[in-house]
This record gives C-alpha cells, structure tokens and sequence, in this order.
C-alpha cells in the first residue's frame, strides 16, 4: 500500500500523554518518549507520513514564556518545510487554551497547526491519548482547515484557539468552545468542518511581557492585590469581573491609581464565556471601567486576554493598537 501524501511534523512537549503512575511519587510523572509516544499510537501511518520533533517533557503547568517562543519556532520552522502539510503540537491540557492562543497569534502560515494532549494518563485503561494524536494528525493533514489558525483538538472536537476552555478538571470533553462553538468534528472517517474562523488577532513579536497580573474579582474586595502588584512591579493588570463587567468601587480605585501610573489594565469576565462591558454605570460597574481607561477583551477569557497583553505590550504596540489586539471583532476601539 502506498504511503499518504500528506507528511505531518509532530512535535513533543510532554504533559499527561506522557505520564505514567509512579507509586513511589504518588502520582503520575513524565515517563514516555515522543518516540514512545508514537510507538502507543497504531494507525497514524494511515492517516499521514509523521515526522516527529522531541522537545522534551514538560509540565504544561511549568511552562515559560522563552519555552513558548521556543515551540512557535519549531512550528515555523515546519510550515517553512515545503513538504511538511501540517502541524501537531502535543501537550498537557491544564494551560492548552492559554498555549494555543499565544501561538496562534504569533504564527502566520496557513497550513495547519493543531494542539492536542491527553485526559488520562498513559497507566489508566481506556487512555485518550493515541486517539487524540491520531485525530491531530488527521487534522493538520486536512486541507480544509489551512488558514483556520491554531485549533485545538480533543475527544473528536475541533475548537479555535481563541475560544476552547478547559471547562472540567478530568472529563474527556473537557475543552469546548462556549461563545461560537467548534469547527467541527474528527474521527475514524474523516474531518467535518462546520462553520469558519473568520478575522483573527495577530501580533508579531519575539518576547513577552512577564509581570502582567491576572486578579478574579470576588464578594468583598478592596484593591490591596492591584497595590500589591505594582508595587512589587506590574507591566500590565487583567481584571476578571463578576458578571458582564463589575466590581467593587475600591477594586476599581486601585486600578485607577495604576493606570494613572502607566500600567495598561484589561477587563473580562470571570464567567466562562460572554463579555464584559459597558452596560452597568454604577462605580465599579464595567462603564466606569472604560470610561477610567480600562480595554474591553471581548470574549477572550482571562488567562487568554493575560496571553494576549504580554505579547502585545512585548510587542511595543500603543494603547489604540492594544485595545484593537483586545477586543478582536467582539469590540470597538
């Protein structure tokens, strides 16, 4: 039988699809391979010609920033291959929605890029580990979804790397898009794409601003954290709102004393999915926010509008530029 055209890089990052139990540890730790990994995975010879890239064992949550540009040149370096038609990066789920955004909006090659990852460790029965990869490779080898940026793929969903949240902390499906849902779905018998990405952010930068802050308002709070911050030295501040936007007056107050200091602050919400904005006036309330001189994230999440920031601020990009960099089509500048 003759090989599939299509030849797909998959590089290796870690996270639980490389995990096994360790009964002395207590829990699961990086054990296997890329080539490992593979090894796990019957079938992908079928889907695509693999090339695989080992760049380790990591943690997702252990993650840095220089790590990150790290893996986006690696990506580029394979889309600039003209014989490579894809894209697969493999990694842990728990920072997968804040990985793949800064990705995708540093990349602008179409060919495709997909982030995929495991739920259950390689130890556990009914691992989702080679099934995923298998669908990764089947999309990133799929024509139909070159210029749809990164996506995300996971227990046969396909989700844009500007909406997919990690939504349960162990389900298989856990990682769903809640304001416009997938793009389509994958398996056995091909990829099925049901809507398109449209307009996508993009910033073109090689380093990251490392001290912006992400802080979740709550029942409460006053602004003690947000003067903790800049006095401990802040580049920029994410606010996640209660609500569609809204705080406290105090919270608020102490936003304004580090915006008066030059310090960019971004406003979401810390629900999963919706907006913050300007349709409550009360102090503290989203309006007040903006008209103090807060940016609006459209749908972005919190950790993503944080992504989004520092490679933003990284960037050297205005206020104007930043807060278009924001709001994405879900705003106005």
């Amino acid at each position: 039988m003759s090989a599939p055209p299509q030849r797909v890089a998959v590089i290796f990052t870690g996270g639980t699809i490389s995990m096994r139990m360790d009964s002395i540890a207590g829990g699961n730790v990086p054990s296997l391979s890329g080539a490992d990994i593979l090894a796990r995975s019957p079938g992908l010879d079928r889907v695509a010609q693999v090339l695989p890239i080992d760049l380790g064992r990591t943690p997702a949550s252990h993650f840095t920033f220089p790590q990150l540009f790290q893996i986006a040149d690696a990506i580029r370096t394979a889309q600039d291959d003209p014989t490579i038609d894809g894209v697969v990066v493999v990694q842990g789920t728990d920072v997968i929605e804040e990985t793949a955004l800064f990705w995708d909006l540093l990349l602008d090659s179409g060919k495709p890029v997909v982030v995929t990852g495991a739920m259950r460790s390689a130890s556990e029965p009914n691992d989702d580990g080679p099934a995923n990869l298998r669908d990764a490779v089947r999309c990133a080898a799929e024509p139909g979804l070159r210029d749809e940026g990164v996506v995300v793929v996971l227990a046969g969903s396909i989700d844009p790397a500007d909406d997919v949240t990690k939504t349960h902390a162990s389900a298989l499906d856990a990682l769903r898009s809640l304001n416009d849902g997938p793009l389509g779905s994958v398996g056995s018998d091909g990829v099925r794409i049901a809507r398109r990405r449209g307009w996508r952010r993009h910033v073109a930068t090689t380093v990251a601003a490392e001290r912006v802050r992400l802080l979740v308002a709550h029942v409460a709070m006053d602004g003690s954290l947000v003067d903790a911050a800049v006095a401990a030295g802040m580049d920029g501040l994410v606010v996640e709102a209660t609500g569609a936007g809204n705080t406290s007056a105090h919270l608020l107050e102490a936003a304004v004393r580090a915006m008066a200091m030059g310090i960019p602050v971004v406003l979401t919400t810390r629900c999963p999915a919706g907006a913050a904005g300007t349709g409550y006036a009360f102090s503290g309330g989203g309006a007040t926010w903006v008209r103090a001189g807060a940016m609006l994230a459209g749908t972005l999440t919190g950790p993503k509008a944080r992504i989004a920031l520092a490679l933003g601020l990284g960037a050297g990009l205005s206020r104007v530029e930043l807060a278009a960099l924001l709001a994405g089509r879900d705003g106005v500048v």
